[in-house]
């Protein structure tokens, strides 16, 4: 009977929950803002100038936002020897047009392999090669704290989620490199940024005065050998940020809303054929619908290197026309 009556007490807890996170339907926002995602080398690697792909971001669909992707091995190719003049150049054209920027700084900063160890810091031990990051942050901070453009600093990119080529994570290491840049810098917040299907984003709020998510609908998982639609409703990301806010009273914003494709390789080796099947035009703006209907009221897509592509390799403008309505 003693069972019995915890499992019944199990059942209801599970049924008070399904309905918390998976029934109702947000208010969407009053007013929001639209951002992009930006990587000097995801640019490059597509076969784009990346310079003229980020000016036409900047001056063609008018983006005043932009999360900016920093990679240790672009910032530190030699040991001691920093190269910050790309960097400088995205910024001072982000300044001059009042562009506000989340820079994205650490070991792994986002786009494949995630984690963007130069060469030299490969064989190193993970003691040095912590110390190094810690170094590369130091001298990032104090380079642009005096910057107009950057407004927040975003440390490391989804930190807690295993996903990538990395060597290791570590939360306590994490702590570190958040309690060195508030050191540094006191007038701006920093932002951490969790995985918006597999993660309730305490630990995000526990460090970051800012809690950033990512949103997927429809992706390749290799473990199914399928393409995957995320059934997740508006309501499930809405009510994880009401938590954050009650528990934490941290913000929480959308840093990384899917609106590139996401196959089985790499979008360099996928045929324009496979690419569709994730991303189109209808893809698109179902994708931005649903992300407004969470009510969140900043959202930051991931993808506009691709727009570019798209639009100058490919002759296909549709969903840069699109992205331009949003700016």
């Amino acid at each position: 009977m003693k069972l019995k009556t915890i499992l019944v007490g199990i059942l209801i807890i599970f049924l008070i929950l399904i309905a918390y996170f998976f029934i109702g339907k947000p208010k969407e926002a009053d007013k929001v803002v639209f951002g992009i995602n930006f990587s000097q080398k995801h640019s490059k690697e597509l076969g784009l100038d990346w310079k003229e792909n980020y000016l036409a971001l900047l001056d063609d669909l008018g983006v005043r936002k932009i999360k900016l992707l920093t990679h240790w091995d672009l910032l530190e190719p030699q040991k001691d020897s920093f190269s910050f003049d790309d960097l400088d150049w995205q910024i001072n054209e982000a300044e001059k047009r009042g562009v506000k920027i989340i820079l994205v700084m650490g070991m792994k900063t986002g786009r494949w392999p995630e984690c963007h160890l130069p060469g030299w810091a490969n064989e190193l031990e993970k003691k040095e090669q912590q110390e190094r990051i810690l170094k590369l942050i130091k001298e990032t901070v104090l380079r642009y704290s005096e910057s107009k453009a950057v407004d927040v600093w975003q440390v490391e990119n989804e930190p807690f989620f295993s996903f990538g080529t990395c060597p290791w994570k570590s939360k306590d290491f994490l702590k570190q490199e958040v309690e060195l840049v508030r050191s540094l810098d006191q007038t701006r917040l920093i932002l951490v940024t969790d995985s918006g299907e597999g993660s309730f984003w305490f630990e995000a709020a526990r460090l970051g005065d800012i809690v950033g998510t990512t949103m997927y609908k429809k992706v390749w998982i290799d473990q199914l050998n399928n393409y995957v639609d995320y059934l997740i409703p508006p309501i499930f990301y809405r009510r994880k940020a009401d938590l954050v806010q009650r528990v934490f009273n941290k913000e929480v914003m959308i840093v990384e809303l899917q609106a590139e494709p996401w196959g089985p390789k790499l979008l360099y080796d996928l045929p324009i054929e496979e690419q569709k099947k994730t991303m189109n035009l209808e893809q698109f703006r179902y994708n931005i619908n649903f992300a407004k209907e969470t009510g969140f009221d900043k959202i930051y897509l991931w993808g506009a290197e691709w727009w570019y592509w798209m639009k100058v390799k490919q002759g296909q403008s549709e969903i840069w026309m699109e992205a331009k309505s949003l700016f």
